[in-house]
């Protein structure tokens, strides 16, 4: 492990060396084929997510029942939602694995899901979410919090370990007040509806949630590709980035910045969805030179993959009583895939 993680710095530092002190293009990096593949993916599951559901289209009977109504204001906000989310968690998944240089790493981590989530609950406590635009916007609040929280307690050093000690500091924090506010809920109406939202789920979505969400997500990506590069040099170590013109504070701001958009709008619009930014990277990353700055775009495309095939899968599935919950659903997928990732790392320790 040590000859090889040795050897993969040296030949990183070299190719940086090459380029005369910055890491080689994104554009030369990413993987023409792979991006490609998710697109056509894409193309594919994107007409068929449309379709499926508990009242199936058929696409060549015009004479379906409501089918217009059904396409354009129930499953194609769900599908843009399902996109956008998943790749906002996809790219954040990617950047964060990148800059705490642990594959472990979730967007969850840093605690801007669990801040969000925390906004949200208090909406459904006090009663306003009831009213339009709240209830987003309260989550969107709770992530600006959490960003805020997290930017005070790590300081102006940059260190990672005490910025990921932080992140798990205000995660827990976020956890227990929304504990606290369930076991204090006014009503049993809102203890429900706390309960229901907290599962992720993309039903019963509409255009609005999709204005709210997607240009936060969007923006989000954005701040997070732009920090690739950087991401590139910490690679090399803390020292080495340091050497290489990395600002350790601007870099920290970034990646608080770009995952607070992406996590906290689609908590805002969707409840907590976990797993996507743990498992898409791995998926990803044998296709790619394994340097993050080619991980976060096909990262976000195979999220937005995997969110709107999960999603569509959650629909048709014969349950009682209503659609499995998204949230529910990836987690019974992403469990097992947690504990692979776990089986194979203490194999290649031993």
């Amino acid at each position: 492990m040590r000859r090889s993680d040795d050897s993969a710095c040296h030949g990183g530092a070299g190719r940086i060396a090459r380029r005369g002190g910055a890491p080689d293009s994104r554009r030369q990096a990413m993987n023409p084929r792979l991006l490609l593949l998710l697109f056509l993916g894409l193309a594919v599951a994107l007409p068929l997510s449309l379709l499926a559901g508990r009242v199936w289209i058929d696409p060549l009977s015009p004479a379906t029942q409501n089918a217009a109504t059904i396409l354009f204001h129930l499953r194609l906000p769900r599908a843009v939602l399902a996109l956008g989310i998943g790749a906002g968690l996809g790219a954040a998944g990617a950047a964060m694995q990148g800059f705490l240089r642990n594959p472990l790493a979730d967007p969850g981590l840093f605690g801007i899901a669990p801040g969000a989530a925390l906004g949200a609950v208090l909406s459904f406590w006090t009663g306003y979410a009831a009213a339009p635009w709240l209830l987003p916007l309260f989550a969107l609040a709770g992530a600006c919090g959490a960003m805020t929280l997290l930017g005070l307690i790590a300081g102006r050093s940059g260190g990672i370990a005490l910025f990921t000690l932080a992140g798990l500091m205000v995660s827990s924090l976020a956890g227990a007040l929304v504990s606290l506010a369930i076991s204090l809920s006014p009503t049993p109406f809102a203890m429900s509806e706390i309960v229901t939202w907290l599962m992720g789920s993309l039903a019963d979505r509409s255009w609005r949630d999709v204005g709210i969400s997607i240009p936060f997500i969007m923006l989000g990506i954005g701040v997070l590709a732009f920090a690739g590069r950087s991401l590139d040099a910490l690679t090399l170590g803390e020292t080495a980035a340091r050497s290489l013109g990395v600002e350790p504070l601007k870099l920290q701001v970034l990646m608080v910045a770009g995952i607070g958009l992406t996590v906290g709008a689609g908590v805002a619009v969707a409840g907590i969805i976990g797993f996507v930014g743990l498992m898409v990277p791995h998926l990803v990353r044998p296709f790619t030179d394994h340097r993050p700055s080619s991980l976060i775009v096909p990262s976000a495309l195979a999220g937005a993959l995997l969110l709107i095939i999960s999603d569509s899968l959650c629909r048709i599935l014969p349950l009682t009583g209503g659609e499995l919950r998204l949230g529910i659903g990836l987690s019974l997928l992403g469990a097992p895939f947690f504990l692979h990732l776990l089986l194979k790392m203490r194999r290649e320790l031993v």
